[in-house]
């Protein structure tokens, strides 16, 4: 890791790097999308992931078998904690050992289904009075539903003990610190839904929704974690050509900590890009 960059979710680096692997037979080493995670569920946004909330995301070294539908992989790890009482995160990389991801994609005429699950380490040790491990793991059902007439329903579904920076962009920590320097997981969930409507051959909309929730403990994380999240968008995106597109996008998000603060989100954003 460099000074541009981090672990936890995009694994970043100076000069920026996303994407750096080899292919061979059925394996794969290198950087790319965590296999806990599936691109093709994701809908067409100008936000880039749009379904924030609602998703399992990642990019980070590994090393991945790959048989027809089944992948198996061992991840770069890292920790993501809550110090007791709350405050400012703890990135740990004291992990002994890497995160685990198996997954299964059903291909069928209408679409495919993605199940994965994730099993890992989570560790923190400050070289003082603190050396304390935790076992995580979570489960990821997601998938495409294509319509006859060339619409499609895309949709993820994730739950977990400690899926932490896996689930909506970290937007809760894997673990939290209790009184005697422990760890314990924290639970959460997250759903995605979204419908893509084809107007006609250079034009299509597409509407999503996306939550995601915290079973937070507020004795040990205090009340300024975040609790719960939604947001819904809603866009419209014409191609004069297959390299360029043009489009809008409506957003409202919301979001609510654990003291009961709560607060909105309205943002339309507009983008035309190229293709090459």
């Amino acid at each position: 890791m460099t000074s541009g960059g981090d672990e936890r979710i995009s694994n970043s680096y100076v000069p920026r790097v996303r994407h750096a692997y080899l292919t061979y037979k059925n394996w794969l080493v290198g950087q790319t999308w965590t296999t806990f995670m599936d691109v093709g569920s994701l809908p067409e946004s100008l936000d880039f992931i749009g379904i924030t909330d609602g998703i399992t995301f990642g990019r980070q070294v590994m090393v991945r078998y790959t048989s027809g539908g089944l992948q198996l992989a061992l991840e770069n790890p890292e920790s993501t904690i809550t110090p007791f009482g709350g405050g400012g995160r703890i990135v740990s990389d004291d992990n002994t050992v890497p995160d685990f991801v198996a997954a299964y994609t059903s291909k069928y005429d209408w679409g495919y289904v993605k199940v994965a699950g994730l099993l890992r380490q989570l560790s923190y040790d400050n070289a003082g009075d603190i050396d304390a491990d935790e076992t995580s793991f979570g489960v990821a059902v997601s998938g495409k539903y294509k319509l006859s007439n060339g619409d499609d329903i895309r949709f993820m579904f994730n739950t977990g003990s400690g899926l932490g920076r896996y689930a909506a962009l970290n937007a809760v920590n894997g673990a939290v610190l209790n009184a005697n320097g422990d760890l314990e997981a924290i639970d959460t969930t997250g759903y995605a839904i979204s419908y893509r409507h084809v107007w006609n051959e250079k034009a299509r909309s597409s509407i999503m929704f996306s939550a995601f929730e915290a079973d937070n403990d507020t004795a040990l994380t205090g009340l300024g974690t975040t609790e719960s999240t939604y947001s819904t968008r809603v866009n419209y995106l014409y191609s004069p050509t297959k390299a360029l597109t043009v489009g809008a996008e409506y957003a409202f998000a919301h979001r609510e900590v654990e003291s009961g603060l709560e607060g909105d989100m309205n943002r339309l954003q507009v983008s035309v890009k190229y293709a090459f």
